[in-house]
């Protein structure tokens, strides 16, 4: 910033105390050349007094031009969208990632009507099934032992000496309908063929009914899904109570695991 001086006591002022900008241009005494460029130049006054003494001299303060903001380089911009991508991809594939399970779940029963039933507990609809289990027992079986309004299914494993396993983990199970054997249960991974039906019936909170047949022989896939209600007992036993909305009327469904 450079400090003008008057040239004589004549160009001295009284002045209030005031601030103003003056902008050298075009087609004044104060048009500069410099390498064959016209240059703009910004002057500020800036005069403090009550009364100027004539032989005071007046200070004319140029200030520096503004500086220019810089954006970010094309190396910080890609790092940014490279972390972004990163975000996506770790919440695409949560969607995907079992969960552990907690005291409220929802449940689902699925299967073709001459096919086996399937049960999976999710915490949450989106999420992968923190358990999903296979019955050899056919879907019509279970509708018929539905009709009664009163089903127990109970699931039982052997004890395996020096076994560190959970209970939910566990991957052979004896099935028993309301007292009577069944035949057995396999848990399962969730496949791309139980993924499409859990997908199907996301939008259900509550309520049972039909999916469109594949076209295979095993005819129309059958559902019922609700909310559970998961007590666990100890290590070696847990239920799930079948949640009727507002206490309405309905088939009362419970689920047993133990280990024996």
């Amino acid at each position: 910033m450079r400090t003008i001086m008057a040239r004589s006591p004549s160009e001295s002022f009284s002045f209030s105390k005031r601030h103003f900008q003056w902008i050298a241009g075009k087609g004044g005494d104060d048009k500069r050349q410099e390498g064959g460029k016209a240059e703009e130049e910004t002057f500020t006054f800036s005069t403090i007094a009550s009364s100027c003494d004539d032989n005071a001299p007046m200070k004319v303060e140029v200030a520096p031009p503004p500086a220019r903001k810089k954006g970010p380089s094309p190396s910080a911009a890609a790092a940014a969208v490279s972390r972004l991508r990163s975000v996506l991809a770790a919440a695409i594939a949560g969607r995907h990632r079992p969960v552990g399970i907690g005291p409220r779940v929802t449940g689902t029963l699925f299967g073709h009507r001459r096919g086996h039933v399937y049960f999976a507990f999710q915490v949450d609809p989106r999420a992968c099934p923190a358990v999903l289990i296979e019955l050899t027992t056919p879907t019509n079986t279970l509708v018929r032992e539905m009709a009664s309004g009163l089903v127990r299914i109970a699931l039982e494993c052997e004890r395996r000496a020096g076994g560190g396993k959970k209970l939910l983990e566990e991957p052979l199970w004896r099935a028993y309908f309301n007292g009577k054997k069944c035949g057995y249960a396999v848990r399962r991974e969730c496949g791309p063929a139980e993924w499409r039906v859990l997908r199907a019936v996301e939008p259900v909170s509550t309520g049972a009914g039909v999916l469109p047949g594949d076209g295979g022989a095993y005819g129309e896939m059958m559902y019922m899904r609700a909310r559970f209600e998961r007590v666990v007992g100890s290590k070696d036993s847990e239920a799930f109570y079948m949640m009727n909305p507002d206490n309405s009327a309905g088939p009362e469904l419970s689920i047993y695991l133990l280990r024996v």
